[in-house]
This record gives C-alpha cells, sequence and structure tokens, in this order.
C-alpha cells in the first residue's frame, strides 16, 4: 500500500453522500415508486408503524445539540403564555380607558387592568432569568434558562437570558393553532416537538430547579408531573420554586388534599413559594450551596 493514510478512510460513503447520489434522476422515481432511500423518505418517516422511531429521534436530537453546546445544567421556567409585559399591558389599559363610555368600555378597562396586574410577573420572570444567567456564568458549570419556548412567562425567560448576553434554550411543540418561538432563544438551542412526552422529558433531563409562575392547564401539567416523579422518587428531588403565594394558594387546596389523606404531610416541602426574583435566586443559592456571586466560581454542582 502506498500511501498508509488510507488505512484510515472511510470504508463506507456517508449517509449525506449517498442521499445526493440517490437524488439523482431514476427510471423508478415517481409517486408509486419504493426506490427512496428510507432515511430519505419523508412519506416513509411519517407512517403510523415508524412512531417508535420518530419518538428516538425526537428524544435524540436535542440531546446531541445540547451536548455539544455544553449544556449540563439548566433551570426550568414555566408559566402563562398570557401574560404581557409591563409597557404593552398599560397601553392596552390606555387604549381600553379611551373607549367610548359603556358595557363594551367596562369590559375591555377590566380585562386590561387584570393584564396590568398579572405583568409584573413578566417582569419579575425576566429579572429571574437575569440573575440566573449573570451569576451562574461564574460557575464551573454554567446553568441555562429553558422555557417552552413561546410568548408570555416563556418569553420573558429568554429575554431575560438574551439581554445579559446569555444563552438559553426554548422547547417548542407544533399546536393546531399557530405558535412561533419568540425572539430571544438561542437560535441553535431552539427545538420543535411533536411529542408532548419526549418535550417534558427534555425539561427534566437536566434541571436542577424548576419555576412556576401562575399559569392555565399547561402551566399546571408540567408542574404536577414533576411534583408526581419526584413523589414518587422517579426522579430526584430538586427545588420546585411557586411564584406568587396568593396566586397558588387560591388556586390550589393543599392543606385539603392533606386533610383527606389524598397526599402526605410531608408531600407540601416538594416545593416552596416565592414572591420575587431576588428571593428565587437567593433560595437557590442557599439549596446548592453557593456563596456570593464573585466567589461563584469556585462551586460547581
Amino acid at each position: 500500500m502506498n500511501n498508509p493514510k488510507e488505512l484510515l478512510e472511510r470504508n463506507f460513503p456517508t449517509a449525506v453522500q449517498d442521499a445526493r447520489n440517490a437524488a439523482k434522476p431514476s427510471l423508478y422515481a415517481g409517486a408509486d415508486s419504493s426506490y427512496d432511500l428510507a432515511f430519505a423518505d419523508p412519506e416513509f418517516l411519517l407512517n403510523p408503524d415508524l412512531r417508535p422511531v420518530r419518538m428516538q429521534l425526537e428524544l435524540l436530537k436535542p440531546e446531541m445539540v445540547q451536548r455539544e453546546e455544553g449544556i449540563k445544567s439548566t433551570i426550568v421556567m414555566f408559566g402563562s403564555a398570557r401574560i404581557l409585559p409591563a409597557d404593552e399591558a398599560r397601553s392596552r389599559l390606555a387604549d381600553a380607558e379611551a373607549l367610548p363610555d359603556g358595557s363594551e368600555r367596562e369590559v375591555a378597562v377590566r380585562q386590561a387592568r387584570r393584564h396590568v396586574d398579572m405583568s409584573h410577573y413578566y417582569e419579575e420572570a425576566r429579572k429571574f432569568a437575569t440573575l440566573v444567567t449573570t451569576h451562574s456564568a461564574q460557575l464551573q458549570t454554567p446553568i441555562y434558562v429553558v422555557t417552552g419556548g413561546g410568548p408570555g412567562i416563556m418569553e420573558a425567560g429568554n429575554r431575560g437570558a438574551f439581554e445579559v448576553g446569555g444563552k438559553s434554550i426554548g422547547l417548542n411543540i407544533v399546536l393546531p393553532h399557530e405558535q412561533e418561538p419568540n425572539p430571544y432563544i438561542t437560535p441553535r438551542l431552539c427545538f420543535q416537538f411533536h411529542y408532548f412526552a419526549l418535550r417534558k422529558m427534555h425539561f427534566l433531563m437536566r434541571s436542577v430547579a424548576l419555576v412556576c409562575f401562575p399559569g392555565g392547564f399547561g402551566t399546571l401539567d408540567e408542574l404536577f408531573e414533576a411534583l408526581t416523579l419526584m413523589q414518587t422518587g422517579k426522579c430526584r428531588k430538586r427545588p420546585v420554586l411557586l411564584f406568587g403565594r396568593e396566586f397558588w394558594t387560591k388556586l390550589i387546596n393543599i392543606d385539603h388534599l392533606v386533610d383527606t389523606g389524598m397526599i402526605s404531610p410531608g408531600d407540601v416541602h416538594l416545593f416552596r413559594y416565592v414572591e420575587t426574583a431576588e428571593e428565587a435566586w437567593e433560595t437557590l443559592q442557599q439549596v446548592y450551596g453557593l456563596g456570593r456571586p464573585d466567589e461563584d466560581s469556585a462551586c460547581g454542582w
């Protein structure tokens, strides 16, 4: 053999090379043909019998990308897609108050005031993501914010990281109604899911904490799934912070669940309430033994 380097060359063409070669015109190309390479045939991959393969791919793609990007620890931020930034909420209130007197104005003003009241959660979520991104950048293993990638609290989380030059993750999902990712997600870390179950797995796989802001069915689904996994020992326990004691205690009567024996008294310690971004970050510092920001570089997870 004239060139020893040939010993290290590939034995076979890559899948990319073969896919390009297979794309050339063929006598058997056409709607009724089965001649396409299996991995380059969308109709075949979308067949109902290929669901197990699609699930595997949906688990594998975000895993590979996050590993390549060095994402090892995350904080998950859940919350409503309907909560507005404070400036937008105030603008809607001004528009509503400018309407002519009447029942339509009363309804519009009432709704707009509700948006203003809830908008402080957007600002706290934004501030919290900024604190996480700024302080954890000094850690041996930085922590990255991960959200569902949509508007509202999700946008606030990605925005807070973006505004201080940090990376953040968005796990979007295809829904019957149109949903675009918010503009603050790191493009390389913006994913789209078909399966809710696999999206939930990726929320938890790297998380060191979950932070839940007020939300509806989706937020409750994600919160209770995580609490159930921790309660039953199917995943390790981690801090679960609920922003806004008043909201959560009105929504869920935890004492009633304990009194009726539906949960154990100790289950109430699976989560804790916080009111501000600073309180939430200080709580995580205490749980994980993190010191002041200038000392955090000596700490790992």
